[in-house]
């Protein structure tokens, strides 16, 4: 996995569902955006639906920062379809604001490295920049869910770090200083630091 991060995200284009609507989604699609690719085990499960829905109702802050979301798993366009049209009280998505790919074919899961020997994807998350290349990859196993927070942090810091040219150190959320990424320019960031300890 970590051979993908800083090179072109790998190509892809599948069926999808959105808005009770069948259509197909490439990453061309999504050419000059920043674009979170989340991969999940499989629909009508336990974790996946709440990572599913906390990414949806969050969706407008994702927006705000000009980033989109699509939701990946090896299920089909029927199958995502009707895990849409199920409330969510019953462990269903309904209301679902973004597009969940169909990857039948285990090709997407395969060629971004989270393809489980189980045949499901692995909870991967790919964030890719309006060039396409990934600056940041995650993958989980499959009983632990991810966190929308730190995906919008880490979104917000790469898009600092492209804005600004510098590097976000450790735990650095917006409004923080950024770092240079010279020897000798960093030594003011640490100066500063160390005051503030």
């Amino acid at each position: 996995m970590s051979s993908i991060v800083g090179k072109p995200a790998p190509a892809f284009k599948l069926d999808a569902v959105h808005k009770g609507q069948f259509s197909q989604i490439g990453l061309e699609d999504y050419k000059g955006k920043w674009l979170v690719v989340f991969f999940y085990p499989l629909d009508f499960t336990f974790v996946c639906p709440t990572e599913i829905l906390a990414f949806s109702d969050r969706l407008g802050q994702f927006h705000k920062l000009g980033a989109d979301v699509v939701g990946v798993s090896i299920d089909s366009k029927f199958t995502h379809l009707a895990w849409t049209e199920k409330p969510r009280e019953q462990g269903g998505i309904s209301g679902l604001e973004y597009p969940l790919l169909s990857d039948m074919g285990r090709t997407m899961a395969a060629d971004y490295g989270v393809l489980a020997d189980a045949g499901v994807a692995l909870r991967g998350l790919f964030l890719i920049d309006p060039d396409g290349v990934i600056q940041h990859a995650t993958i989980n196993n499959l009983a632990i869910g991810r966190s929308v927070d730190e995906t919008l942090r880490v979104l917000q810091a790469a898009q600092f770090s492209r804005e600004h040219g510098e590097v976000c150190p450790a735990n650095w959320k917006p409004g923080d200083e950024g770092m240079k990424p010279d020897w000798n320019d960093s030594k003011d960031w640490f100066e500063k630091s160390s005051v503030k300890a």
